[in-house]
């Protein structure tokens, strides 16, 4: 818009008349801005009085106007959806590098409408949940981040490093958060001392997210069971039964949802810290709610999103279901079983670490 401005002011009011030459190079260059601008379909009528000096004046201001409009419709682009707050929209999620070089997305607290009236019984009953601000992985846990904390990988497909890590037991997947945290200078979450590795939320290191925390990040901001509207889009933004030919694939290669989360559709299902219930939102917690106790034995956990094998209908961000941890199991074949991480931490840490990615 800057260029334009330059263009018309030193051919419209810079020079007392436009010369051959001049209206050769000048006036095609005017029908360009014409038809991608709209707001330059004023410009001809200018014409017509260009000859005057107070013209010329009010031409000067007038283009000094429409360049501060902002930019045309192809140029402009809508921000991320903020998060809602009860005082009002929270500022916007925002990226970041840890210590250890992984990506994360800085997701500001705020309440949403959580579960579906249209989805399975256990989606329901809607209920309002309140979060606090956490850190979440941009991208599932890929082969190549799981073996760099060495521990050894587990997956069906090993082919490629940036794909995600599959056939991951419960416990592993909080293994791996622990050795994360250890790398980094972070008090762990888990005490793996106690049976179920019990789980410290005040702690400064890496875990699960609850599962509020998935649906409120998978949501991004939107109501629906998709944040992108309709589900005739999915297989732009993830990677399941129709379209991935029966494998996973590596991670970011779908479009990321409005807050900039890849494969939070599909690709792998991931793990969540809470026990599943398929009765728990009848009772749920409206504050950073942790999920159901722990009946003790044949546990199962929750866990979301789509998979390289799920239906449309199993991608939707409000799709819930139940799996036995594969704790005890020695043969742990469910290879469609993924994670990822986050943290909670206060703004202005996130924004230090984001300010330190910047540099």
């Amino acid at each position: 818009m800057e260029l334009k401005a330059k263009l018309v002011s030193r051919k419209l009011a810079l020079t007392p008349d436009l010369s051959p030459g001049e209206r050769k190079t000048w006036l095609p260059r005017l029908g360009k801005m014409m038809a991608t601008d709209w707001r330059w379909s004023m410009a001809p009528m200018c014409l017509q009085f260009w000859r005057s000096p107070l013209s010329k004046m009010a031409l000067v201001a007038g283009v000094s106007l429409l360049c501060a409009c902002g930019k045309s419709g192809s140029e402009a682009q809508s921000p991320p959806p903020s998060a809602t707050t009860a005082s009002g929209p929270a500022s916007a999620p925002f990226d970041l590098l840890t210590k250890s070089g992984v990506a994360m997305v800085c997701l500001p607290g705020g309440e949403f409408n959580m579960g579906s009236t249209e989805g399975n019984p256990d989606e329901g009953p809607v209920h309002k949940v309140t979060l606090t601000s956490f850190m979440m992985d941009k991208f599932p846990v890929t082969h190549e981040l799981f073996t760099r904390v060495q521990l050894p990988n587990p997956s069906h497909w090993q082919d490629n490093p940036k794909k995600p890590v599959e056939r991951v037991r419960w416990r592993d997947a909080k293994q791996y958060c622990n050795e994360r945290s250890l790398l980094e200078g972070l008090k762990p979450c888990y005490n793996e001392k106690t049976m179920e590795w019990e789980c410290d939320y005040s702690a400064s290191g890496y875990r699960l997210p609850t599962e509020a925390e998935w649906e409120y990040a998978c949501r991004a901001g939107a109501d629906g069971p998709y944040d992108f509207g309709s589900p005739d889009k999915l297989r732009q933004y993830g990677w399941f039964a129709d379209n991935a030919e029966e494998k996973t694939h590596p991670v970011g290669q779908k479009k990321p949802n409005h807050w900039g989360l890849y494969d939070m559709y599909g690709n792998v299902s991931q793990w969540c810290e809470d026990v599943y219930s398929p009765t728990y939102y009848q009772a749920s917690a409206g504050v950073d709610p942790q999920g159901p106790p722990s009946p003790g034995k044949d546990v199962k956990r929750v866990m979301r999103g789509g998979s390289w094998k799920a239906t449309a209908a199993m991608c939707r961000a409000t799709f819930r279901q139940g799996q036995r941890t594969g704790d005890t199991d020695a043969c742990f074949y469910t290879d469609y079983c993924g994670f990822r991480c986050v943290r909670r931490a206060a703004l202005e840490e996130a924004t230090k670490l984001k300010a330190d990615t910047n540099r």
